[in-house]
């Protein structure tokens, strides 16, 4: 049984943790910790979990944790988890960070995107990124997990075969996503406010979203050359989900693999994974498809000179929690999908 505790369990993320935590079966939330007014049990504070979980909902200690937990998620704003994360790692626990605290290789990149100073180089070196489809063999032996962005996640998940059978004309790849609104949080403010965002579609942070030196990296690593791709995020007037639309040129050498369809490429790259789904030709996926759930559904259109590919996920569990402990079933040898189907 794994002792696990949740530091930011009044989030968004902490929130769905808890829900998923709470049927798996190798798993014992010991400890559950939150910026709070007052020591409260974490069934007041959510109700629906009366009669189901008594714990209570503190200031994180960090001593306690320690002489708690096997494994700690750190559901914290941006730039908090590298104050928290050093203390876990000495200590000898593991910690999947949930923020982006360790996703960004390039410090200074962190540092003009997050307008703070990366603080903790040394674990930074070693934080393996989380997304199970491309670094499953690191993360079995990591200590450290930089989970992904909820951007990232569909946007990798839904470009890695083109880019890693260098498919596409890297220069060319333009990402128009939509996200609900949890995706910034629980926090207050006036742009998410039910009357401001009701009824209202927009897009914000174009082409300089902190998402998108998350995205490059990683496409640039797949490509093994710099990619820098267009990235222009939208906010949907409901609670949750993503729903990106990406638009590529065919490279070249494309014409090699016409035998085989792009469908059929996609299919077999991920044969294997329990939580990419790739639809039939002419169906594409749609919010209430993944809502819900830890998929991340993938539809293609295939033209003469490009390809134009829509992913889905719940920006909430396989772009947050449900990627979070996919990521800490990885690291304890259970399968896969234990507690999240």
């Amino acid at each position: 049984m794994i002792n696990v505790g949740i530091i930011g369990a009044t989030g968004y993320a902490g929130e769905e943790l808890i829900a998923i935590l709470l049927k798996h079966p190798q798993a014992r939330i010991t400890g559950i910790y939150a910026k709070i007014d007052k020591p409260s049990l974490i069934s007041e504070v959510f109700p629906k979990f009366k009669n189901r979980i008594d714990l209570i909902c503190k200031e994180p200690d960090i001593k306690e944790i320690i002489s708690c937990c096997d494994l700690v998620f750190l559901a914290l704003p941006h730039t908090v988890s590298m104050e928290i994360a050093p203390k876990l790692l000495k200590a000898g626990k593991k910690v999947i960070d949930l923020s982006a605290d360790y996703r960004l290789k390039d410090a200074a990149l962190y540092e003009k995107f997050y307008n703070v100073k990366q603080k903790d180089k040394l674990n930074l070196k070693y934080a393996v990124y989380g997304l199970p489809e491309i670094y499953r063999a690191k993360i079995k032996n990591a200590c450290l997990i930089a989970n992904p962005g909820c951007y990232p996640t569909v946007s990798i998940l839904a470009l890695a075969p083109l880019i890693a059978l260098n498919l596409v004309e890297l220069d060319s790849i333009i990402i128009d996503a939509k996200s609900g609104v949890t995706g910034a949080g629980r926090k207050l403010a006036e742009g998410l406010l039910f009357s401001e965002v009701n009824e209202d579609f927009k897009a914000y942070k174009i082409d300089s979203h902190q998402h998108s030196p998350e995205i490059n990296q990683e496409l640039s690593k797949l490509a093994g050359k710099p990619i820098k791709a267009t990235f222009v995020p939208h906010l949907l007037p409901l609670s949750r989900g993503i729903l990106a639309t990406i638009y590529v040129k065919k490279a070249q050498n494309a014409a090699k693999h016409a035998a085989q369809n792009v469908i059929g490429l996609y299919k077999k790259f991920y044969k294997k994974e329990p939580f990419v789904r790739i639809k039939q030709e002419g169906s594409f996926p749609r919010l209430k498809d993944v809502s819900g759930t830890n998929f991340c559904d993938i539809g293609i259109k295939e033209g003469a000179e490009k390809i134009i590919i829509v992913g889905a996920i719940d920006n909430l569990l396989k772009g947050a929690s449900g990627q979070a402990v996919q990521n800490m079933n990885i690291m304890y040898r259970l399968a896969e999908d234990t507690g999240l189907l």
